[in-house]
């Protein structure tokens, strides 16, 4: 895959591209590649296309982008899919069942990859987002989300409200 030279409003400018093991490669304007890279999001929920960092290996920030909009489409498009390979945040779309009132209590939801299980160790784990979002982290660690209560079918608000 040909990179492209990135420059950004910051004046820095770097290339992305994959190496042949898929790993994301980052060329600083100074010619040096670094293998391994990570992109970050600084506001993964609330503000996904704003704010961006590619960090190193060894964790120190290599280039910051304010808005993925500045990206060109090819290396917004790389960049997307490193983060979708990252980040793992299913959108709860329906409550289906819930097998108590009280915590711990075992939650059957529909969600955009499927439906799914998992525990509710406590109401602590729900926590509101702006808006009428909210998120949800499974005793696993998953964290889930739903994007606006209101667009949830009545029985799954009335099942949410119970522990809210």
């Amino acid at each position: 895959m040909s990179a492209q030279t990135i420059a950004l409003t910051n004046n820095s400018s770097f290339q992305l591209s994959r190496n042949p093991f898929g790993q994301l490669v980052y060329t600083g304007a100074d010619g040096k590649a670094q293998t391994g890279v990570q992109p970050v999001r600084a506001f993964p929920i609330g503000a996904p296309d704003e704010g961006l960092s590619i960090m190193g290996p060894d964790g120190h920030e290599l280039a910051w982008i304010p808005h993925m909009r500045d990206l060109p489409p090819q290396d917004r498009a790389l960049l997307q899919e490193e983060l979708g390979q990252r980040e793992f945040f299913p959108v709860i779309q329906q409550i289906l069942r819930v097998s108590t009132f009280s915590t711990p209590s075992t939650w059957t939801v529909a969600t955009d990859r499927g439906q799914t299980e998992f525990v509710l160790k406590g109401e602590e784990d729900i926590r509101r987002l702006p808006g009428a979002a909210l998120l949800i982290a499974s005793s696993h660690g998953v964290q889930f989300i739903v994007k606006d209560t209101g667009e949830l079918n009545a029985h799954s608000r009335k099942l949410l409200s119970r522990f809210l």
